[in-house]
């Protein structure tokens, strides 16, 4: 496929998932594209202008068919990346959460106040993620203006689709002296010049770079500070990102202090609306996930880092019952993998876990009693493009008319890849099984994002 897929007609074969719980596979369909990256029409073989439009793009030297064998999936969503903390993945991972922000994480992300090592770490960051079929990231960025920007510089650089957060923090008590906002002023500054710097871009005339008000978590943030950032939100009709009951000490500051979850703060500051997303939540409320739901924000599931800092499994069953929109988080870096595919396939595992129990001194059946908490690959997948698309409300995650085309190519025999089709022996859905999990970036041979080609060589 060629460098650009704009105004083309592609002809394609693979799998998405547009609704919760519902797979379609599709085998030689032909896309066509306008010259935004839009889709416009979709045409299975065999309906009624099937041939006569395949006939005409090939005259017209449109057609772009993907090589054979391969197969075209939508570009994961990722609902929660530090983007600082990436040189520091798969350290330090064996701390307590509260000596691992103080002693690692707060230290690496002071870091970025030099703009030179912001620019590499963020460059290597992208590039990383698009490679590994991150087509649309959500990011926690630093206190830093500087870096911010030079983050929104370079995801416009290498084309991501990407919603960006200058990170507010500015309790005295809470945050280090090193690393904080000096005051409400100056966090709300930072905010609004990254706001106005995204906003008035002159690269991001397709708005694929979005600002978003991040308060850190309601612990870095005095009342006023919250306050006034809600009300940044409501002015900019901004994205609003934060951590939400992730831990045991996180959930119980905010009830002692508030008297309330976070999600009823976070209400009553403004700070919960149609396209928040609040990271992690395993210690959400029926009552929470009911106000989630009425408010339509979103909650980003991060299986692995719940694994090493929560001690708790996300309700995931629960919410998706209850109508709570989510999608999935590598929450990069107390998550050790950057692969988005890692953590559909830990949102797997993390719910089996939820449900069967894992004392071994238990007999089964007795080691849990929280019944209905596995979801299934559908649900996974969806979850992982679609799902996060519909938490962000953007036009992406599917091949359906209107999406515009952020997609990745899969190469199941690429070399040094672990995946082993045995298309003798399995087929349909089980094929997409088999690609889900045993997908690797060495799988991934091309990405596009809005029909451009951001990684992998056009062939």
């Amino acid at each position: 496929m060629s460098q650009s897929l704009r105004g083309k007609t592609v002809l394609a074969s693979g799998f998405d998932a547009p609704a919760r719980g519902e797979i379609r596979r599709f085998e030689q369909l032909l896309i066509i594209l306008d010259d935004a990256g839009v889709i416009q029409e979709t045409h299975a073989e065999g309906s009624a202008r099937y041939e006569q439009l395949l006939s005409h793009a090939r005259q017209a030297g449109d057609l772009v068919a993907q090589p054979a064998g391969t197969y075209l999936l939508p570009g994961f969503v990722d609902l929660h990346i530090h983007a600082p903390q990436y040189p520091q993945l798969g350290s330090a991972l064996d701390q307590p959460l509260d000596v691992w922000l103080k002693t690692y994480t707060f230290p690496l992300e002071a870091k970025y106040r030099d703009e030179a090592f912001a620019e590499r770490a963020y460059g290597i960051l992208i590039e990383d993620l698009i490679a590994s079929g991150t087509t649309t990231a959500l990011y926690f960025g630093t206190i830093h203006p500087a870096a911010n920007r030079i983050l929104a510089d370079k995801c416009l650089e290498k084309g991501q689709r990407a919603l960006i957060g200058k990170v507010a923090m500015d309790h005295k008590e809470l945050c280090p002296p090193e690393y904080r906002d000096a005051s409400v002023d100056e966090a709300l500054a930072g905010t609004q010049d990254l706001i106005d710097y995204i906003t008035r871009h002159p690269d991001n005339s397709e708005n694929r770079v979005k600002p978003v008000v991040t308060p850190r978590f309601i612990p870095a943030c005095t009342d006023e500070l919250l306050g006034e950032l809600g009300q940044l939100a409501g002015a900019h009709n901004c994205h609003i990102q934060t951590h939400a009951s992730e831990g045991d000490w996180e959930h119980n500051h905010v009830l002692d202090r508030h008297g309330m979850s976070d999600t009823e703060s976070l209400d009553r500051f403004g700070l919960l609306r149609e396209h928040t997303v609040l990271a992690h939540g395993n210690f959400l409320s029926l009552v929470d996930m009911e106000r989630i739901k009425t408010r339509k924000a979103a909650v980003a599931h991060c299986p692995l880092s719940n694994a090493y800092f929560a001690d708790a499994i996300f309700p995931l069953a629960v919410a998706l019952e209850k109508g709570v929109r989510v999608g999935l988080g590598t929450d990069i870096s107390a998550g050790p993998s950057s692969s988005l595919a890692n953590s559909l396939r830990s949102s797997l595992w993390s719910g089996r876990l939820l449900e069967s129990g894992t004392d071994p001194a238990m007999a089964p059946g007795e080691r849990s009693s929280r019944a209905g908490q596995r979801i299934g690959m559908h649900t996974a997948f969806h979850l992982a493009t679609a799902g996060g698309a519909e938490a962000l409300g953007l036009p992406v995650g599917s091949f359906q008319p209107g999406m515009i085309f952020d997609a990745i190519l899969v190469d199941p025999e690429a070399k040094a890849a672990p995946i082993r089709l045995w298309q003798d022996l399995y087929g349909g859905d089980e094929i997409l099984e088999k690609l889900l999990y045993g997908v690797t970036r060495a799988n991934i041979a091309q990405v596009w994002i809005g029909a451009e080609l951001c990684a992998g060589e056009a062939v």
